[in-house]
């Protein structure tokens, strides 16, 4: 935990960027009947019956000091899908000049180099792998992975209603990800090692004993 709370202290350096990666499942859900638009004096009326329409998987990873993130519809969570996420992130212009993509991700099954390696020729793969560097997050603390803080933002701002396809998801995010990206939005991170240390005393003690 520590080594990755010192990652998120270091100041940004354009070569050597922080980004968090993190998935999200959402479900599909279509209206069976129009909603009754708001008018002066009432509110908007939906009916309670929908329709099911499945689920899609949505990376979300973001650059906290820079305030640039990247969002990606899949209709699955597969090794191979991850593995397209990283190469897309990796040959972003915006990382053109980078010397190594620093990644905090959970240790999610799929969150390994050897799904590069089963996507892309071998060549490919540790070309790719040249560029980058997995960080995990510890077991059962995943939510110090700042993704998280972007998928929360995002779930309220856009994903906090009916979904009904994953081509309806992929246009309400990109709208999304352009206005957040335009704005330049960063993450403000508190959590530094002498909080932990100081909150966290206790299982300090037990890693002692």
């Amino acid at each position: 935990m520590e080594n990755l709370l010192d990652l998120y202290d270091e100041d940004y350096d354009p070569l050597f960027p922080v980004v968090c990666l993190d998935e999200k499942p959402v479900h599909l859900i279509e209206e069976t009947r129009c909603p009754i638009p708001a008018k002066p004096g009432r509110c908007k009326k939906v009916d309670y019956e929908y329709r099911r329409n499945g689920s899609c998987n949505l990376f979300v990873a973001v650059e906290p000091l820079k305030g640039r993130r990247w969002l990606k519809a899949t209709a699955r969570r597969t090794k191979r899908d991850f593995a397209e996420f990283v190469k897309e992130l990796v040959e972003d212009p915006a990382y053109a000049c980078s010397r190594k993509i620093r990644i905090v991700m959970d240790n999610l099954n799929t969150h390994k180099e050897s799904s590069l390696y089963e996507r892309f020729s071998p060549e490919v793969a540790r070309q790719l792998l040249r560029k980058v560097e997995f960080h995990y997050t510890p077991k059962h603390g995943s939510w110090l992975n700042m993704a998280e803080v972007e998928i929360s933002v995002l779930q309220k701002q856009c994903l906090s209603r009916y979904i009904p396809s994953q081509e309806f998801l992929k246009k309400e995010t990109e709208v999304w990800e352009a206005e957040r990206n335009a704005r330049r939005a960063t993450i403000a991170w508190n959590f530094t090692v002498p909080k932990a240390r100081d909150k966290m005393a206790k299982s300090y003690l037990s890693l002692l004993n």
